[in-house]
């Protein structure tokens, strides 16, 4: 017979290691999964306990508090990646933990184009779906075939249209509260054949746009979405914010919707300048700033 999986809790596990902000306290329990039949019993012992749960991937776009969070977090590592080709095309099904930027290079590497967009992109491939992020005229909703999705007991295959992208955004993300909570385990995404050097190049090139546009330091990236026709970025910086710090926490001086954490930054910190942003770009542009980052 084969064993049941078991599941290793810790308790008050701090969160800042597991963010690109590296902000936030500890968890009430903590745990580290790597399939989905372990992360179903995950969640199935959290619902056992009265904790509320939350599916943490590579923590780029999250904002955890200092206080920590009074429920269970579970660390989703999947990062399997089997490609199925069919001719001059294929289709990869990619666990839900694996990097985005990592998996785009190792596909370039074995001749596949798709995902090659994505070279920097920081985060997971479920996080990535989960907010159709993009970059450098690529998105997940214009390369993803299905996405496989635990609900409940069983699971679920959702295409674009069930996810109703829209820009930074997914069912998913705008229903992130509802029950029962939906969670991504895997996706599919498509493959043309490409030339592995050509491939590279290209990605070099994003590579070096990313590097020269990106200012240095812990951060989660784009604070907020680019209002229609805007740059959130150029709005801050017009009403005069670039450079502005409260405590350890900066609007970065290289591009003005980064906030960077200088070393010693606290969840604080970094919402004061979130607050700030948003009210002087309201009241001096008459645009109200929508949240990128996810706030736990």
């Amino acid at each position: 017979m084969t064993e049941p999986p078991t599941i290793t809790w810790h308790t008050h596990e701090p969160l800042a290691p597991f963010t690109s902000w590296r902000i936030g306290g500890p968890a009430r329990r903590f745990t580290v999964v790597h399939e989905p039949t372990t992360l179903q019993l995950a969640i199935a012992q959290a619902d056992a306990l009265g904790l509320r749960w939350f599916v943490l991937g590579g923590g780029s776009n999250l904002l955890v508090p200092d206080h920590g969070w009074d429920g269970a977090v579970i660390r989703y590592r999947d990062r399997h990646c089997d490609i199925e080709p069919y001719g001059d095309t294929g289709l990869a099904r990619i666990g839900a933990g694996a990097p985005m930027a990592g998996t785009a290079r190792r596909l370039a590497r074995l001749g596949w184009a798709g995902l090659e967009w994505a070279e920097g992109l920081p985060g997971t491939i479920g996080g990535a779906v989960y907010g159709n992020a993009g970059c450098y005229g690529g998105d997940i909703a214009g390369t993803l075939e299905y996405a496989t999705v635990l609900v409940g007991a069983g699971t679920e295959r959702w295409g674009v249209e069930r996810l109703a992208y829209g820009y930074r955004t997914s069912v998913l993300k705008r229903h992130a509260g509802d029950a029962p909570r939906p969670v991504i385990i895997n996706a599919a995404v498509r493959l043309q054949r490409g030339d592995p050097l050509e491939l590279a190049a290209r990605m070099e090139l994003t590579a070096s746009l990313r590097r020269s546009r990106t200012p240095w330091g812990a951060s989660c990236g784009s604070v907020f979405k680019n209002p229609p026709g805007e740059s959130a970025g150029r709005l801050i910086e017009a009403v005069g914010l670039k450079g502005a710090r409260s405590g350890q926490a900066m609007i970065a001086p290289l591009h003005a919707n980064y906030i960077i954490n200088l070393g010693q930054a606290s969840s604080d910190d970094v919402l004061r300048l979130i607050d700030q942003a948003r009210e002087r770009v309201l009241s001096h542009c008459g645009i109200t700033l929508e949240l990128e980052v996810q706030l736990l």
